[in-house]
């Protein structure tokens, strides 16, 4: 039996997604195993994600008002690429074969769903004031990523701009998160007009 302080790190880590009990238990032995510095910093880090905010343009996660792309006018201000979650972008931009602006959903439309809490709206009112050329769907290759690409592109569509969907240099069913930086520059050098 640990210690109750053990016990409770390792509840704590086992709370998060992808990491079991076992995995919990591990961590927080390893983490005992550092020296003060190490934890003290990592205490501080974890501390500081509460200070992080949303963009309020693109709604990825941000230090200010803006997120560093949005903040970056070297990139290509006339092109969105449409994403499902933060984590979307970071796989994105590994690649290095996108220079434009981002959008983030914050999720996808499923099945009986409205999507009435994505940031749909929004993206509709971006493009229309920052005259935007190109919107690019980076949903995930699933059911509702496609769902809801669809459902974006007959609402775009009366507006007149290009607008196209990553190529299918990922397989149906895989999430950008987990994709290698290969496949997904290959799926943005593919992407097809909808």
């Amino acid at each position: 039996m640990y210690p109750k302080a053990f016990q409770k790190l390792i509840k704590n880590l086992a709370s998060l997604p992808s990491v079991g009990p076992k995995m919990a238990e591990r961590l927080v032995l390893f983490l005992f195993k550092q020296d003060i510095e190490k934890i003290r910093d990592f205490a501080e880090n974890l501390l500081e994600i509460k200070n992080m905010r949303i963009c309020h343009r693109c709604y990825n996660i941000a230090e200010g008002e803006l997120c560093e792309y949005c903040k970056d006018d070297k990139r290509d201000q006339h092109s969105i690429c449409v994403v499902e979650e933060p984590l979307d972008i970071i796989s994105l931009e590994r690649t290095k074969a996108y220079q434009g602006l981002y959008h983030v959903l914050g999720g996808v439309i499923q099945v009986g769903d409205s999507g009435a809490e994505l940031k749909i709206p929004e993206l509709i009112s971006r493009i229309e004031k920052e005259k935007i050329t190109e919107v690019i769907f980076a949903t995930n290759p699933t059911t509702e990523g496609d769902a809801t690409a669809l459902y974006l592109k007959r609402k775009i569509q009366p507006l007149s701009i290009k607008i196209t969907r990553l190529g299918r240099g990922l397989s149906t069913g895989a999430d950008l998160e987990y994709a290698d930086e290969l496949t997904i520059s290959e799926a943005l050098t593919n992407r097809k007009v909808l």
